[in-house]
């Protein structure tokens, strides 16, 4: 199959209508007709069947979805990636980072960058790991800034800081004189703990120490992101492990946050494409952010 068919291919199974994929696709129906008819004769098998005016996939059909869509995907990101190299650097400092360090770290990080950086072009956005690796590689960022230690030959991984995992727990759980003391591991023992996908790092690694309590912990609900853990449990729904970022923003009075004991670490890394050389500005906003960061972690 050549690429002009599995686009057609997909339009069809996207609108199941050879006619509508005409029109997503800007070419003639006649035109859609003859692609689709090359392609079945060069494959030797029927890709549709048409019933009450809709074109259904065969079998066949649906046993190759799968990889067209990877194909089709690659290509897009193989596009995206031309583009992005076609425009440079357009805007001088792309950065992505996990929601609860939009919120705790980087506000005031940028604020001091922008002191001797005031007309620097500068896009912000939020993604999970997986996405911002994603995005570092097909130069739509810059930087990434994540609590996951991330292994790729493409980029480049450096520690910025190191806290400790916290403890929270609903307003009123503990007197002021607990809030200043570690909470055991094993306090925990038979407690209602938000979950967190245990296909994070933390989360995993929180997983573990959790079940092996005695009684282990209730476990009714599981969050994606560290900081939908903190709405639950400002809401009452059980107590949370959390990284110490997320803990700062217990600030506001529905949550309270103690240290974990043993200590736990939990890393800041940042992430950049591996060979390049990184512009002033860059350096400028690593530092500010490994300053702000160093700064909140003490005040623990």
């Amino acid at each position: 199959m050549r690429l002009r068919h599995i686009e057609l291919f997909q339009a069809v199974l996207q609108t199941g209508s050879l006619t509508a994929a005409a029109e997503l696709l800007h070419i003639s129906q006649p035109a859609a007709s003859k692609r689709l008819q090359q392609a079945e004769q060069q494959l030797g098998f029927a890709l549709f069947r048409r019933v009450r005016g809709k074109l259904l996939p065969t079998t066949e059909a649906l046993i190759l979805q799968q990889p067209a869509e990877q194909l089709s995907s690659d290509l897009q990101n193989l596009r995206r990636l031309a583009g992005n190299l076609r425009r440079g650097n357009a805007c001088a400092l792309r950065l992505m980072c996990t929601p609860t360090l939009a919120q705790s770290l980087l506000p005031q990080a940028l604020g001091r960058w922008r002191e001797g950086y005031p007309d620097t072009e500068c896009e912000l956005a939020t993604q999970h790991t997986k996405e911002m690796t994603q995005a570092l590689l097909l130069r739509e960022a810059d930087l990434g800034l994540t609590l996951q230690r991330v292994k790729h030959p493409g980029l480049q991984v450096e520690m910025l800081a190191q806290g400790r995992m916290m403890v929270i727990a609903p307003a009123g759980s503990w007197t002021e004189a607990q809030c200043r003391e570690p909470i055991r591991l094993q306090r925990l023992a038979g407690v209602r703990l938000i979950g967190l996908d245990s296909r994070d790092g933390l989360g995993g690694l929180l997983h573990s120490h959790t079940q092996e309590l005695d009684p282990p912990v209730r476990i009714h609900t599981r969050v994606q992101t560290y900081q939908l853990a903190r709405q639950m449990v400002a809401a009452g729904q059980g107590v949370a492990l959390v990284d110490p970022f997320t803990a700062l923003m217990a600030a506001s009075g529905e949550v309270q946050a103690r240290p974990l004991e043993p200590n736990l670490t939990v890393s800041l890394y940042v992430l950049h494409r591996a060979g390049e050389t990184p512009i002033p500005a860059r350096q400028a906003l690593l530092k500010q952010l490994q300053a702000v960061a160093t700064s909140l972690l003490k005040a623990q």
